[in-house]
């Protein structure tokens, strides 16, 4: 068997597989449609107006052209959406949770220790800092194309088009605490009638045009290539604009099982893209004057005002699919050390994947709002559009050919296709869309820079106080050893003393002995282990450790924690209290002491590197841990040391 049919019969068994694995409830289908497909079933509202748009595109509007983009923009819906995520880059999930840097944390804990380590490593903040920029634009270019359609049928309404779409996203944002389950609850009926919509409005131009079907021969694709070249390949620089939120959709399948995202997929949205992509094909041939805005051009004018409302709606849906998918990959960006700890909440008691990132939230708005005000026009923005998306796919295409020939063990003739047929195509429209870096494509790598360079500086940061922090802390075996040397008194008290390395000292503890002159009564320290999974198994996921000292034992508790799990140190203290033979603890009375390494600058501030202070003030601003670990304030001891760094 060739490569093409052992690739064909891959595709046949996972979707047989996923109708044999545990079926999605209609509701989650219906709830992924609302949230996963929000962005990509959007995208007819703009990309071929930017497609046939003479400012994007010098291709003549006639059949053989037309056949031809919309060959183009199939084809490529085909190969980057429905083969590359839906039929084997969502199989790549890390426990349930998608996103690159889920799949990066996947390669970590798979090949420990290897060389592409770094390589995996930088790769997924390159990858995470593009969709942070997509994350921007996606909800400013999808509100004001849609909010735009008023001016179809009222052109005196073009001065409303910025203010309308402001109060829009001022209301999309205000709705984010609410959670991913609500949230999608209520759009995913919306998109249901969106998408269905779409297919009625594509139909009536399909039978009034029926040669638009050969459209779906992949040759007419080669054949405007061939005749038009250079307009051919700018032109991919617009019809990338169809399979914007395709890196959504992995990032969003911890909010979404792979079963109802593959049902939803192949049941309602590719039919529905096909049919109107397919129907403003032919709209354009009948009627040329239509490039301007074939989507609402397809509907009849009594239809017009309420096509608008409902595609204001569908848009505001489709920027929660980004917004969703930014929580998730900022807070896996936390659990590997990529960025300083946020205040996070957790939406939902059955998915531990929802999750909403208060500080997060209203840095997107105001980076929205800065972008719609600046640029004004769906037309406009549509210049600093794709760059973001098409190097975040190239991005996760190198890391999930690592993957498959690391951990699916691919042969290299599998390989060999999917970058002949996916990888190349993706190169290409990576290309097309840098020739709109001068135009406003400049905004997106402006964006990613910036989260490139707050994460690099963390990372960096970090690991240097780490180290640091470990020298100025005694090894814990010494420490426990030396006990009686010096004179202390008993506090009769639970102490607990959260602490991540397993060889040394908490700096409280060593600052009660040394300092206070007290040793409670009894030593917990309690250390969680985070993996590099979302969530850890519950046969080990609590482990006890005790020492003999001089004073009594000193009890270690390991909590491992996956990356979606909470922190809560007296709730798992209270549930390994329950699992772990010989833990007797009085948790409610506890007394818990946090160690703190208070950072100082060791140069005036006018000499300091800009690095540096960056670094500070990330540190400085980072979430409080009482709140992270959940502990009451009222028994919270906070002690430590001054690092001059």
């Amino acid at each position: 068997m060739n490569g093409l049919g052992r690739l064909g019969l891959r595709a046949t068994r996972l979707l047989r597989a996923g109708q044999r694995g545990a079926p999605a409830r209609p509701m989650l289908v219906v709830g992924a449609l609302g949230v996963v497909f929000g962005d990509i079933g959007t995208s007819p509202l703009y990309a071929l107006h930017t497609a046939f748009s003479m400012r994007h595109n010098a291709v003549e509007v006639t059949p053989h052209n037309v056949y031809g983009i919309i060959s183009m923009v199939l084809w490529t819906i085909t190969a980057i959406v429905t083969v590359k995520y839906v039929l084997l880059v969502i199989r790549a999930d890390n426990d349930g949770e998608g996103g690159i840097l889920a799949l990066v944390a996947l390669l970590r804990r798979r090949l420990p220790g290897h060389r592409i380590g770094a390589m995996v490593t930088i790769i997924g903040i390159l990858g995470a800092a593009l969709f942070f920029g997509d994350a921007v634009i996606t909800p400013a270019i999808s509100v004001l194309s849609a909010v735009e359609g008023l001016t179809v049928s009222a052109p005196g309404l073009e001065s409303a088009v910025v203010p309308l779409t402001v109060a829009i996203l001022i209301a999309l944002f205000l709705v984010q605490p609410y959670g991913t389950t609500r949230v999608s609850g209520a759009f995913g009926p919306i998109m249901v009638v969106w998408f269905v919509a779409l297919a009625l409005l594509g139909v009536p131009q399909i039978v009034a045009h029926p040669e638009i079907l050969t459209s779906l021969s992949p040759h007419w694709a080669f054949d405007l290539l061939l005749r038009h070249p250079f307009e051919a390949f700018v032109l991919l620089g617009a019809v990338v604009l169809t399979v914007t939120g395709a890196e959504a959709l992995y990032a969003d399948l911890g909010h979404f099982s792979a079963s109802a995202i593959r049902r939803a997929w192949f049941l309602v949205v590719l039919p529905a893209l096909t049919l109107v992509y397919l129907g403003q094909g032919a709209l354009v041939i009948s009627h040329p004057g239509a490039v301007g805005n074939p989507l609402f051009h397809l509907a009849p004018d009594i239809l017009q005002i309420p096509l608008v409302v409902l595609a204001t709606a569908a848009t505001i849906i489709a920027s929660q699919a980004v917004i969703s998918g930014a929580f998730s990959i900022a807070h896996q960006a936390v659990r590997l050390s990529l960025l300083p700890r946020l205040a996070m909440r957790y939406t939902s008691r059955r998915r531990a994947g929802e999750i909403y990132v208060p500080a997060l939230n209203w840095l997107l708005f105001v980076a929205v709002l800065a972008v719609v005000l600046l640029f004004g026009s769906s037309e406009s923005l549509a210049s600093a559009y794709g760059f973001a998306v098409t190097g975040t796919l190239v991005l996760e295409s190198l890391l999930f050919m690592v993957f498959a020939v690391s951990v699916w063990h691919w042969r290299w003739p599998v390989v060999a296709l999917y970058v002949a047929t996916v990888g190349t195509l993706e190169l290409v429209l990576l290309a097309a869309n840098a020739t709109k870096l001068p135009e406003g494509g400049w905004l997106p790598v402006l964006l990613a820079a910036a989260v490139v360079v707050v994460m690099t500086c963390w990372r960096r940061g970090h690991a240097t106080v780490a180290s640091a922090r470990r020298r100025l802390e005694r090894p814990l075996d010494d420490f426990l050893a030396c006990l009686n040397e010096e004179p202390v008194q008993r506090s009769p008290r639970v102490a607990v003393f959260p602490h991540s390395d397993p060889g040394t000292t908490p700096l409280a503890l060593v600052s009660c002995v040394s300092d206070l002159k007290i040793f409670p009564e009894q030593v917990i320290l309690v250390r969680l282990e985070h993996r590099n999974v979302p969530r850890a198994r519950s046969a080990d996921k609590y482990r006890m450790d005790t020492f003999a000292t001089p004073l009594g034992e000193v009890v270690r508790v390991t909590v491992r924690v996956g990356f979606t799990e909470s922190q809560n140190i007296p709730l798992h203290l209270a549930r390994a209290s329950q699992r772990l033979d010989g833990l007797a603890l009085a948790h409610e009375e506890a007394t818990y002491f946090l160690s703190v390494l208070a950072l100082r600058p060791a140069r005036p501030p006018g000499l300091r590197h800009w690095r540096e202070r960056l670094f500070l003030a990330m540190e400085k601003n980072q979430a409080n841990r009482t709140e992270v670990f959940h502990l009451p304030p009222d028994r919270t001891v906070v002690m430590g040391e001054v690092l001059h760094i």
